[in-house]
């Protein structure tokens, strides 16, 4: 039977600080890394100067580490970074995609880790009240919801469970939030529902509504403020403030909302 985690992610690497994880780290960076050319390949995506003082986190001390976030016409941020000390335990990797307002597809958003040992989140985050859209639910999370149901019941996964609030308000009832020990099968499983969450995001921006002018702008708004909560009261930061320090964790995570950015937003002309 698998186990619910409810330590904290700085809890947990401070009670295993000494695990060598480089090469769990090289192959889920590799994941990402064949995500982010896929994204790469379908979207029109330009580098936002805003992210340069952290292209290289060893500069910063410390531990290594990139964040480059990016902005087009159709996407509003995308996020590809990681963070971490792949031989004493800790590492943090991210893909999260912002659409503009020019739809109400969900944003998708995917981690890998190791904390030691593997910690996994992907989502669709979405754009409208969940229980006041039925449609939207069963359009959006109906196959998401098995594969949810799926790793409830295999005992390799141990359900994740934030401490903090918010966090827990931001996921969706079929949020992948899970830790497991990183043996081959494991990731092939994780990297195969990665890729069909992945390619199925994909189809829907392609099929998608068009949202009305008039209303973009309150979508715009409200998909920056979830974000923005997401990223500051994000409990790993206190990680990021041991490696590296208050005011540089304080500005990748200014950074990973956009709050410092440059590109002018989508959708909104």
């Amino acid at each position: 039977m698998s186990e619910r985690i409810l330590t904290s992610i700085a809890d947990l690497v401070e009670q295993t600080p000494d695990v060598d994880n480089r090469a769990v780290f090289n192959r889920l960076w590799d994941i990402l890394g064949a995500m982010d050319q896929r994204i790469r390949e379908r979207f029109e995506l330009h580098t936002d100067p805003c992210c340069e003082p952290f292209a290289d986190y060893r500069k910063l001390g410390g531990s290594e580490g990139s964040l480059t976030t990016r902005s087009g016409p159709e996407v509003d941020w995308y996020v590809h970074s990681y963070i971490g000390s792949p031989e004493s335990t800790f590492t943090n990797m991210h893909i999260t995609l912002s659409l503009g307002p020019q739809s109400t597809v969900p944003h998708f958003g995917f981690a890998l880790g190791t904390v030691p040992d593997l910690f996994m989140y992907m989502d669709y985050l979405p754009r409208v009240e969940l229980a006041a859209n039925p449609d939207y639910v069963d359009r959006y999370y109906s196959d998401a919801n098995e594969e949810f149901l799926d790793l409830q019941e295999d005992p390799r996964f141990n359900p994740f469970i934030s401490r903090d609030l918010y966090t827990r308000v931001a996921l969706t009832p079929t949020a992948v939030c899970y830790t497991a020990k990183a043996a081959d099968d494991v990731i092939e499983k994780i990297s195969g529902i990665g890729f069909k969450r992945l390619d199925q995001w994909l189809s829907w921006v392609d099929e998608a509504e068009t949202v009305p002018h008039a209303e973009r702008a309150a979508l715009a708004q409200r998909d920056e403020l979830i974000r923005r909560t997401i990223c500051e009261r994000d409990p790993a930061n206190k990680v990021a403030e041991r490696l590296f320090g208050e005011e540089a964790a304080e500005g990748m995570v200014t950074t990973l909302w956009g709050g410092n950015r440059t590109l002018p937003r989508p959708g909104l002309a």
